[in-house]
């Protein structure tokens, strides 16, 4: 028994002792992770204060931060629609148009009426008026003549083209005045409004200085000669400039007036210049081409 006895006694005091050295171990843990986490908090709030000192580095903290917010929102967002077109802010540079409102009050009216009378918007007249009245006061000729002959010729359309290759608002033989399409980039630029409208009123400057008179004139950028029928071309274009006239004076002029003429004189000068235009000739070349129309 006394054997037991002691045996006993000195199991409890080892248990005795290990439990005191667990416990003495748990508490050395405990304070170590207390000290490791006031430690670790003493070097965020080191870093954050240096790095609140440095602006580069806030500034490269805040923007790692807004790519993640960023990155984080489009994961959210539903694929891109590849059915909708980036924008294009140049487009608007790029358009052949005019707002009617900034024109001159003779220029507006006149592309009001043509908007109304050939069923067009009022922005793309506007400029071709506009464009018409610059170029007919640099060459000397009345930009209602110019008009008119736009109008005869192709209703305003940018895009006609006659059986004979004929192009463009002023039906300008593109193949036979190709050269003088060299300003503007080539023969295709006769489908832009205003190089086909440009180079059309260099072939009728051209036409009416050799010819001599507006009527003889307009018969060969028609490209029927002197002595050929022209179905009623000059009384149209002269008429219709008539109404053009008017209604930059101010008057009134119906949209679905006539331009039909019972009959053309065939006296009138060489260049029709209203009184607010420059006079001004032009000297033509040996031999000006024909120009064949859209009818």
């Amino acid at each position: 028994m006394t054997a037991l006895t002691r045996l006993l006694a000195a199991g409890n005091a080892c248990a005795a002792s290990a439990k005191v050295f667990l416990r003495d171990v748990g508490a050395g843990l405990l304070d170590v992770s207390h000290n490791s986490l006031a430690l670790l908090g003493l070097c965020v709030v080191g870093v954050a204060l240096f790095a609140g000192g440095r602006e580069e580095l806030r500034t490269l903290a805040e923007r790692h931060a807004l790519d993640w917010l960023q990155a984080r929102q489009e994961a959210r967002e539903p694929a891109p629609d590849d059915s909708v077109p980036e924008p294009e802010p140049d487009a608007v540079a790029r358009a052949t148009a005019a707002d009617p409102k900034s024109l001159p009050r003779q220029q507006a009216a006149v592309a009001q009426w043509l908007a109304r009378r050939y069923k067009v918007a009022p922005e793309p007249v506007s400029r071709l008026v506009l464009e018409a009245w610059s170029v007919g006061q640099r060459l000397g000729l009345d930009p209602t003549l110019i008009l008119a002959v736009m109008a005869v010729e192709s209703s305003f359309n940018p895009f006609a083209q006659s059986a004979v290759g004929a192009q463009g608002l002023m039906q300008v033989m593109t193949r036979v005045h190709d050269a003088k399409y060299e300003a503007f980039g080539g023969v295709r630029a006769a489908f832009d409004p205003v190089a086909n409208l440009r180079v059309g009123v260099q072939v009728l400057k051209e036409c009416i200085a050799r010819a001599g008179s507006l009527d003889a004139g307009l018969r060969a950028y028609l490209g029927v000669g002197s002595s050929g029928e022209d179905g009623g071309y000059v009384g149209k274009v002269l008429n219709e400039q008539g109404h053009l006239r008017h209604v930059a004076d101010g008057r009134s002029v119906a949209v679905n007036a006539s331009n039909q003429a019972a009959s053309v004189s065939t006296s009138r000068p060489a260049i029709s210049v209203p009184a607010h235009l420059p006079d001004a000739t032009a000297s033509a070349p040996a031999s000006v081409e024909r120009v064949a129309m859209l009818h």
